[in-house]
């Protein structure tokens, strides 16, 4: 891909990339905190931020992989499909969910929702700057009860995402995008 004639932030967005697999190397949890302080100035209809934050470092990693584990229990036994998965969990450095209030009010929820992803993405884009890759994970056991209550998210509240956040092992090679001209519609008359 061809950077040029991009500027820096232009050049940031089109580099990025989901990471998958990780370093083992921590990651300074004051440099996420700076990075989430950055990420914040996100566009925020009424200044709501409508956003709470958990994050899983250390040893602390295993209450999420163990509240994982208890959402894919099922009559007693766990797949080897979701042990393994319990066991990548542990690899990865950080584990970051990002949760926000459920809204009645459906303006109130789609602008709350809106600036929460778009802090997401401000988030990537920066940490992406200092070397640090992530994937936003939306995954059905994210919804599920259990999975929330072991947690500690409220009935009331929605999990937007779980980031799964290190330093890259492997950054995949860019897939092909559709050009905008295919999706754009110009009415100017």
């Amino acid at each position: 891909m061809s950077y040029e004639g991009k500027n820096d932030v232009e050049k940031t967005i089109i580099s990025r990339r989901s990471i998958k697999k990780f370093k083992t190397d921590p990651v300074n949890i004051e440099e996420l905190i700076e990075l989430l302080n950055v990420a914040k100035w996100a566009p925020n209809h009424k200044l709501t931020e409508p956003w709470r934050f958990q994050l899983y470092a250390g040893t602390g990693k295993e209450k999420f992989v163990e509240s994982f584990l208890a959402s894919q229990e099922r009559d007693g036994n766990i797949t080897d499909k979701a042990k393994n998965k319990a066991a990548y969990f542990r690899e990865i450095p950080l584990h970051l969910v990002v949760i926000m209030p459920e809204d009645s009010r459906k303006k109130r929820w789609d602008e709350d929702y809106a600036a929460i992803s778009a802090l997401i993405q401000n988030f990537q884009l920066a940490a992406w700057e200092r070397g640090i890759g992530m994937i936003w994970r939306t995954n059905d056991w994210t919804h599920d009860p259990v999975f929330k209550e072991a947690i500690g998210v409220k009935s009331d509240e929605k999990i937007v995402g779980t980031l799964m956040i290190g330093y890259p092992k492997h950054v995949p090679e860019p897939e092909k995008r559709t050009d905008i001209r295919e999706l754009l519609t110009i009415i100017d008359e």
